[in-house]
């Protein structure tokens, strides 16, 4: 009996393995959605950390995650630190570009409960009366991502569609309040 449960754990085993070496060395994530409201209101939200709580869905994981911020309040050198319960963890985000209107590219790097560096970016378009949002999330592949590569594009993409279509909301309430940027107003 002892030799055939060996043999299973290393079938078993092997199959992980074989599993894992298939893998791809990268992830991308990537999600769409349709913002009934102007590129620079929903840019707004994105492109300053202080706002996310208004839409991210990570926001809502752990109503008592401790952040911090570091840099200017919004655009290219921004930070947003946080820490919170298992489901959050522990990790750092900083804008490393921002183009009003068109583009928010953010680096992350998560610390717990496993240790990664990747790439977020927000793309937005003018879309008939609104934008169009693409969400992306990229990075490289580490074990453990492999490990969990079945599942991330749906767990990580809900997330994404959740939090789109809370932007969505979000924007359509910022546009109210926000005059059109400069360039609309010339034309």
């Amino acid at each position: 009996m002892a030799k055939i449960l060996g043999i299973v754990v290393i079938v078993l085993v092997a199959a992980v393995v074989l599993f894992v070496a298939t893998r791809p060395d990268h992830f991308h994530v990537e999600r769409s959605g349709q913002i009934n409201a102007p590129p620079h209101a929903a840019y707004a939200l994105i492109n300053d950390f202080h706002r996310w709580v208004e839409w991210s869905p990570y926001e809502k994981l752990d109503p008592n995650v401790a952040r911090s911020y570091e840099g200017p309040t919004s655009g290219a050198g921004a930070v947003y630190a946080y820490k919170g319960n298992n489901n959050v963890g522990e990790g750092r985000m900083t804008i490393l570009e921002s183009r009003p209107g068109e583009l928010v590219n953010i680096e992350l790097v998560f610390i717990k409960p496993f240790a990664a560096r990747n790439q977020a970016t927000f793309k937005l378009e003018p879309s008939g009366t609104g934008t169009r949002v693409t969400w992306t999330m990229a990075g490289p592949n580490t074990l453990m991502g492999k490990l969990m590569s079945p599942f991330m594009d749906g767990f990580i993409g809900k997330s994404m569609e959740q939090g789109l279509a809370a932007l969505d909301t979000a924007a359509q309430a910022e546009a109210k309040k926000l005059p059109p940027p400069a360039q609309a107003q010339a034309r």
